[in-house]
């Protein structure tokens, strides 16, 4: 495989390594590194990449795999999901507020769920890879996908709705 067929396989979906690295490990330069590493053990098995049906499943299963082994391994505990990638710059200032705010609470639910529920919500709702792709990656039957991101969206919806009724009776 030549560097040029090489980057026209993986840099379609570079992008999506790069935001599933970061959901995991929220740090920016830690998914830039985790990225480089994924591309590169990629690079080094160059010739093997035509033998897997779905490259970037493969790559998005190598991240998540980088990630969790990092996680593990020393940053566990200082580490937090943040999803701060929204702007919208034709609301109030005051409703632009609220919605960040909304957004920094998804974010804590988020971090707060298994990390089943995490994975799936990450590539599912964010990635938007459909059922089949996130069986392959995670190794789990659809069925369990979906119950799995039925039951964090309901924790999602619940938590966020009692943080905005807060006070209110």
């Amino acid at each position: 495989m030549t560097q040029t067929e090489f980057l026209n396989t993986v840099l379609p979906f570079k992008d999506k390594v790069f935001r599933l690295a970061k959901r995991l490990l929220v740090s920016k330069e830690e998914a830039e590194d985790a990225t480089q590493e994924v591309l590169l053990k990629l690079w080094n098995n160059k010739g093997k990449i035509s033998n897997y049906k779905n490259v970037e499943a493969f790559s998005m299963t190598m991240t998540k795999n980088f990630c969790l082994d990092k996680l593990k391994s020393k940053q566990a505990q200082n580490l937090k999901i943040v999803h701060s990638n929204y702007q919208d710059h034709t609301v109030a200032l005051q409703k632009q507020v609220e919605l960040n705010d909304s957004l920094t609470w998804v974010g804590k639910i988020i971090e707060s769920l298994p990390e089943q529920q995490k994975m799936v919500v990450q590539l599912r709702d964010i990635e938007q890879y459909d059922f089949e792709d996130i069986a392959k990656m995670l190794d789990m039957k659809p069925t369990a996908i979906r119950v799995a991101l039925s039951r964090a969206r309901k924790t999602i919806r619940e938590e966020l709705t009692k943080t905005h009724r807060y006070g209110v009776k």
